[in-house]
């Protein structure tokens, strides 16, 4: 059930991404503060992607307008501050520039067809729904090219934030950041040139620290959030460096800025509204860039394919945000979403900041009959990691098999019911191979969820 009435008097605090309202003496503070956020929707009558594709993208973008929409937050914490509100009869530059940066023409740096372009990259064709790590795989890439923010985009991998690997983006260049330079193209348009002349005056590329923004990519339960992560999710907006979370299923996206009780407090792109542009003088009608309403749902009811984005403006910041994430993590009344680690596990390869890390969308294909290992070795998870070099070949009744060669298994290993008894789940990442899956062991047999993207 969806609300999108004002917030309610007998649920508590309500939480917009690090900051806490009481909502009998600060109601409209908060309204204020979901106001300013900038809103991304679908949009109609822009020029058609590629040359030849859609003019919309209504049914297809809700997850790259969610994409949008936390970027756009990471860049006005990054260029205005977290306490910045929007003012519509004296805007100030740096949010008109913001703006212009997500508008609807393939010469804007974050517009919808450099995002949906990009995304051919990440094997997503032109029209195809994305998922929440491809998005953020986009966005690392495309903001490396914006040297008036110079910022930072680092993607987590596997439930795992390495702050080693954060720390060298952050340090390091924003070519380093866009990885294979030759093989990425850049968004080639007069805004983009605009932003690299700034990198002159402001010797971009040699800053010791860049601010970052942190995607962590998570799937929090098999068709629907585990219960036993919402409290623990729920603690994450309460960072002073949240972003909120962005996540959903297909044509059903949404960008989840707070919380209030058990409610989640969300943006929704699914309203279509007519592609915006400047009139003669610049001027921007930016009305329907901020909703007067945002909406309410209840957070069982969240897809658990989602990833948490945070921003930090400094090293401090950063330090600070590692420091109480940790908290976070050893709170022993609730279960950990992912771990923060210093140093990369050792079975990792080397870090490479132009990779993309594993795509965490779920959901393709389930044997629901089971899948028969014959290799026992398959029997086996570790809470922690397995390392197999053998071959292990399943087939279900239904005479389809899975072969996995000298794959490198990560498991996340958390506790669900099925058919009211206990079993063992495990998320499983496959290191050397482009697929995911995730095994419910029961005796001798399997039910394998396999992912592809």
């Amino acid at each position: 059930m969806v609300s999108i009435e004002d917030f309610p008097h007998d649920k508590g605090p309500v939480w917009i991404m690090g900051r806490k309202y009481d909502i009998n003496r600060h109601r409209q503070e908060a309204k204020r503060d979901v106001h300013s956020r900038l809103w991304m929707t679908y949009r109609r009558g822009f020029a058609n992607i590629g040359g030849t594709g859609p003019t919309t993208d209504q049914g297809w973008g809700c997850m790259l307008r969610c994409g949008q929409m936390m970027l756009a937050q990471a860049l006005i914490c990054r260029h205005l501050g977290r306490d910045w509100r929007w003012n519509p009869t004296e805007p100030e530059e740096s949010y008109t520039r913001i703006l212009k940066m997500f508008l609807d023409r393939k010469d804007c740096p974050y517009s919808i067809q450099q995002i949906a372009q990009m995304g051919v990259g990440e094997g997503k064709s032109v029209g195809m729904w994305f998922g929440p790590n491809t998005v953020a795989q986009v966005l690392r890439k495309l903001v490396a090219f914006d040297s008036w923010s110079n910022m930072a985009v680092h993607v987590a991998l596997d439930n795992t934030v390495v702050q080693e690997d954060i720390r060298k983006v952050c340090c390091g260049s924003r070519e380093t950041q866009c990885g294979h330079a030759s093989s990425t193209q850049p968004p080639s348009n007069k805004s983009v040139h605009e932003t690299k002349s700034d990198a002159r005056a402001e010797s971009a590329f040699t800053r010791a620290w860049r601010p970052v923004l942190i995607f962590i990519p998570l799937r929090l339960g098999l068709n629907e959030i585990n219960a036993v992560y919402v409290k623990r999710l729920k603690r994450c907006f309460t960072l002073r460096q949240s972003l909120g979370v962005i996540g959903g299923k297909p044509n059903h996206a949404h960008y989840f800025i707070g919380f209030v009780g058990d409610e989640l407090i969300y943006l929704d792109p699914h309203t279509t509204q007519p592609a915006l542009t400047t009139d003669k003088w610049g001027f921007l009608q930016d009305e329907g860039y901020h909703c007067d309403h945002a909406c309410r749902m209840n957070i069982h009811n969240l897809d658990p394919s989602i990833a948490l984005g945070y921003y930090c403006h400094d090293e401090a910041d950063f330090e600070a945000w590692c420091k109480d994430i940790q908290q976070v993590i050893k709170e022993q009344d609730l279960s950990p979403m992912f771990e923060l680690t210093e140093e990369r596990p050792s079975h990792w390869p080397p870090f490479d900041p132009g990779q993309s890390s594993m795509e965490t969308s779920f959901g393709v294909l389930y044997t629901t009959a089971g899948v028969k290992a014959r290799d026992k070795s398959v029997l086996h998870v570790s809470s922690k990691q397995w390392n197999s070099t053998s071959r292990a070949t399943g087939t279900n009744d239904r005479g389809s098999c899975c072969t996995y060669h000298n794959a490198r298994i990560l498991t996340d290993v958390y506790q669900h019911r099925h058919e009211g008894s206990l079993h063992t789940v495990a998320s499983v990442s496959l290191m050397d191979k482009s697929s995911r899956s995730r095994i419910d062991h029961e005796n001798s047999f399997i039910n394998l969820l396999v992912t592809c993207w």
